[in-house]
């Protein structure tokens, strides 16, 4: 790897239930990956979330269909 290139990296966040968006925020989600991309120097090319979707399936996770590789 080039030398001062950083690796990109897409965070994506979700939880399932009003209850958990409210409990286990997304925002807390979010603060720890950011926190570990800046720990092991990533950068953080796009961030995809879906509050209160299942994890059952990806039917209906919109954000996450919307992932681009």
């Amino acid at each position: 790897m080039e030398k001062n290139k950083k690796i990109k990296v897409y965070l994506y966040t979700r939880v399932s239930t009003s209850m958990q968006i409210d409990d286990y925020s997304l925002d807390a989600q979010k603060s720890r990956m950011k926190a570990f991309c800046e720990f092991n120097d990533y950068e953080i090319a796009r961030e995809y979330e879906d509050a209160g979707k299942s994890g059952k399936s990806i039917e209906g996770r919109v954000a996450f269909n919307n992932m681009k590789i």
